[in-house]
């Protein structure tokens, strides 16, 4: 058999023509960011690597293939006992390391040996991470959004998963992202991904899309949590998208909110922990106040005056210097966050803005 090397940007281009995507980096590299659908079948784990590492720094390139070498095998032949012994001989497989060499072309090697119609990813993860950096300077602008606003608590990500649910197309950052975007953003017990892993997972995500329809998507600062978005996506969203303005009473507002942070609740420390970087911007005496109501019980109360003294002021000066047409915007007013509510509202922006060639959109 002939090992096949292919290029990061046509493996890129059709991933499914591959049967399995094979990552021979170790656990915490491929925890990082992996490729699409990609398994994770090291040639070296992290103490291995580590270890190797060491010795070829410490004592000789030659002595750190040797072990390599030895450790790589007895790796190798576990994965082929456990993973390659059903295969057909149809079978292919794509395999890729970090950048094309030695970890990817001793797994394809031997895959090759057997039979198998391997392909190697050339410049390996290193070489699809620029095919990534490079798609998400473009792709961005072949998409028209439809750009979800509204004050904190408004429902607006709730009203952008009922769009997905009667057929829209939706692009959703924070779920992307893991995060709900403020200060308060943090979802309980769930990290955020990698940069580099959210790059991925949105280019992944806008290449599924059809460009011939619109893509609604939530407004978004630049960053969500300590991630950031891609630069091309923002001035897309910024200077070609249209708005729904999404209105909601402030009791419904603070209703969605006690339901949405709930898990304060059960950690007040928490809460007034996160508020410490307010106080620059709202001032020691207002931020305390907030504190109080936390440590009291009174989520009520805190976020309706965090509504009004702190994130409503925030989002409308935001919203206005992104978004020059919001204040003229239509808009869609949920009566409350619940699914009948949400049901009517996503219907309505269907028909107000499906088919639609212009809207509302934002000049610089």
């Amino acid at each position: 058999m002939t090992l096949h090397t292919i290029d990061a940007s046509v493996a890129a281009a059709d991933l499914d023509q591959f049967d399995t995507v094979i990552d021979a980096r170790s656990p915490a590299e491929f925890a990082e960011d992996h490729l699409p659908g990609a398994v994770n079948w090291p040639v070296l784990d992290d103490d291995e690597r580590r270890i190797v590492g060491t010795l070829y720094v410490q004592d000789s390139p030659l002595a750190a293939r040797k072990l390599g070498a030895a450790m790589a095998a007895r790796n190798i032949a576990a994965h082929i006992e456990r993973w390659v012994t059903a295969q057909p001989r149809t079978w292919r497989p794509l395999v890729y390391c970090w950048r094309g060499g030695q970890r990817s072309g001793s797994l394809a090697w031997f895959l090759d040996q057997i039979g198998f119609r391997t392909h190697k990813l050339q410049g390996g993860y290193k070489g699809f991470r620029a095919v990534v950096r490079d798609d998400l300077c473009s792709l961005p602008q072949r998409f028209r959004f439809g750009v979800v606003t509204g004050r904190t608590g408004s429902g607006k990500t709730r009203l952008l998963h009922a769009l997905s649910a009667v057929g829209a197309q939706v692009l959703d950052l924070e779920g992307l992202a893991r995060h709900r975007g403020s200060v308060l953003g943090g979802l309980p017990d769930v990290p955020q991904p990698s940069q580099k892993a959210l790059d991925t997972q949105l280019w992944s995500a806008l290449r599924a899309l059809d460009p011939r329809r619109p893509v609604y998507v939530e407004s978004e600062s630049r960053k969500i949590g300590r991630l950031q978005l891609p630069d091309a996506l923002v001035a897309q969203m910024h200077e070609h998208g249209f708005c729904v303005r999404v209105e909601m009473d402030d009791a419904a507002r603070v209703n969605l909110l006690l339901q949405d942070y709930a898990h304060f609740a059960h950690q007040p420390e928490r809460f007034c922990e996160l508020l410490e970087p307010l106080v620059e911007m709202r001032g020691r005496q207002t931020v305390n106040r907030w504190q109080e109501h936390a440590r009291a019980g009174r989520w009520a109360e805190v976020y309706a005056q965090m509504m009004i003294e702190h994130y409503d002021p925030l989002y409308l000066r935001s919203i206005d210097r992104h978004y020059a047409g919001y204040a003229h915007a239509p808009s869609i007013t949920l009566a409350d966050g619940g699914p009948h509510a949400l049901q009517l509202a996503a219907r309505e922006v269907l028909e107000r803005f499906e088919g639609h060639g212009s809207c509302v959109t934002a000049q610089r």
